[in-house]
């Protein structure tokens, strides 16, 4: 008897196990995946805006960060990590 109960709590917890995967890290290891894809793909020239909410221009691209133009005269150095998105909306949005 003390047999099944075991068999009974180990199948719960592998099941648990197996939800969490399937829930949690299968879904954030895919976002991972789509935003290193596009920070990878940045070039010179792109848009963007950073988790900070800076928008500017791409000027140059290293191998851990990218330089921004964010006015006519002033670029800052950003790490890639920092990168939220491409920019896909007009000044008009706002």
């Amino acid at each position: 008897m003390a047999n099944g109960t075991m068999m009974t709590t180990v199948l719960y917890i592998v099941l648990i196990g197996v939800l969490f995967y399937v829930l949690l890290i299968r879904p954030q290891k895919k976002q991972q995946k789509t935003h290193d894809n596009m920070i990878n793909a940045l070039n010179v020239g792109d848009e963007i805006y950073t988790i900070g909410g800076i928008i500017g221009q791409v000027t140059r691209i290293k191998e851990k960060t990218i330089w921004l133009r964010v006015s006519e005269k002033t670029e800052i150095e950003l790490l890639k990590s920092s990168v939220a998105g491409l920019k896909a909306y007009s000044d008009d949005d706002f």
